[in-house]
């Protein structure tokens, strides 16, 4: 094997391994503050969805998220059981779930107000870094998806 070789195949070297650890690195620094809102990571972006639009369908929170109902579904109960949701089916199609925000949910919105200054905080980044870093990685994404 050449030199070569040998260094792009360092795990280190990996702009994958980079985004994987990032990925970690933040879902863990999100834990204690969606602790206060009793959310774990995965509620808390599916909250964000439905503070966002109110109500929605799971087929919308998931292509919204890339999550499967597989995934999905489970989640979508325990946030039913804790009041944030209700889920009911379409009266056109009961085969579509429709998820609407409870008034408990549209409480808890005022509470993550305060979520994405307190990770801003956490990063040592500026908003214009943060967001060049997001553009990078939503472009990365795009060519991704369309390859």
């Amino acid at each position: 094997m050449t030199a070569i070789t040998n260094e792009c195949l360092k795990v280190d070297k990996q702009l994958c391994f980079s985004i994987y650890k990032l990925s970690n690195a933040i879902i863990r620094s999100y834990r204690p503050l969606l602790k206060t809102l009793d959310l774990t990571y995965l509620q808390y972006i599916v909250m964000m969805v439905l503070w966002e639009h109110e109500q929605v369908t799971v087929k919308e929170i998931g292509e919204k998220l890339t999550l499967d109902s597989g995934t999905l579904t489970p989640l979508l109960k325990r946030l039913d059981a804790k009041g944030l949701i209700s889920r009911t089916r379409c009266t056109n199609d009961e085969r579509v779930r429709n998820i609407c925000l409870t008034a408990e949910g549209l409480k808890l919105r005022e509470l993550a107000l305060t979520v994405p200054e307190k990770m801003q905080c956490q990063t040592g980044m500026g908003y214009e870094e943060l967001a060049a870093v997001k553009k990078g990685c939503d472009q990365l994404l795009t060519s991704l998806n369309e390859s």
